[in-house]
């Protein structure tokens, strides 16, 4: 499960990066919102969920949620063990719920620019979160 986890977030990382610079171009090409621009939205919305669940399946079964709930404050003394144990999860989660939120506003917008705007910043704020929280030594090990 650890390793559809790690696989699957290279996709999910690639294709918000793609809806993020897809959004900004755009944005300030005042470019029309099209089909195509939907779903772009949408597949980043569903891959960045399906990771949510195949993540939250690995953590349970994880060591780190394991010390988490029985040794909880040597788990938060130890950078390493705190961001695996808790910071990576919680932040990934806040993540996709500014993807969720991003999703469910841009429908809500009638001009083609604030749609882009929309997911430009939803979007753009949970891959910054999503950057800043993957635990990068343990993706090249």
């Amino acid at each position: 499960m650890k390793d559809i986890h790690s696989y699957w977030a290279y996709i999910v990382l690639i294709i918000l990066i793609y809806a993020v610079f897809n959004a900004i171009t755009g944005f300030r090409n005042k470019r029309n919102f099209t089909d195509k621009d939907l779903r772009i939205g949408l597949f980043t919305l569903i891959v960045s969920h399906i990771q949510l669940l195949i993540g939250l399946g690995w953590y349970f079964m994880s060591p780190w949620y394991k010390a988490l709930t029985t040794n909880g404050s040597e788990v938060m003394k130890d950078s390493t063990s705190r961001l695996l144990a808790l910071e990576h999860p919680l932040m990934m989660i806040i993540a996709i719920a500014l993807i969720t939120i991003g999703w469910s506003k841009h429908k809500k917008k009638t001009e083609d620019t604030a749609k882009f705007k929309t997911f430009m910043i939803f979007y753009g704020l949970a891959l910054i979160i999503i950057l800043l929280r993957i635990p990068w030594t343990n993706w090249f090990n």
